[in-house]
């Protein structure tokens, strides 16, 4: 298993973001990191990138599991995290994270 650094907290806090079946989003963090870790309360799909918004056919997450993301290569500006419910709404929790 890789280890890895979480980021700055004054730059690269931790971000939650509530969702339904409406997708809810984090507010936005400026390019740098190159992933985040996500875990949920409920099962949920989730995005990562440049002004994304989750939809059912974005990847599914179970419930209490952090789960760790790439952020895309080609994102050079502001970035966030997007979810949207499997069955139940819930709360995303999300940090910004380098390998090693």
């Amino acid at each position: 298993m890789e280890l890895l650094a979480p980021l700055a907290k004054a730059t690269y806090p931790a971000r939650t973001a509530s969702f339904s079946g409406t997708a809810g989003s984090t507010t936005a963090w400026p390019a740098g990191p190159e992933g985040v870790v996500v875990w949920s309360d409920q099962p949920c799909y989730v995005a990562v990138g440049e002004g994304v918004t989750a939809t059912t056919a974005d990847t599914p997450i179970p419930a209490n599991t952090p789960i760790p993301f790439k952020v895309p290569n080609n994102t050079s500006g502001v970035w966030r995290v997007s979810a949207i419910q499997v069955a139940t709404s819930g709360t995303i929790y999300c940090k910004p994270v380098n390998a090693k």
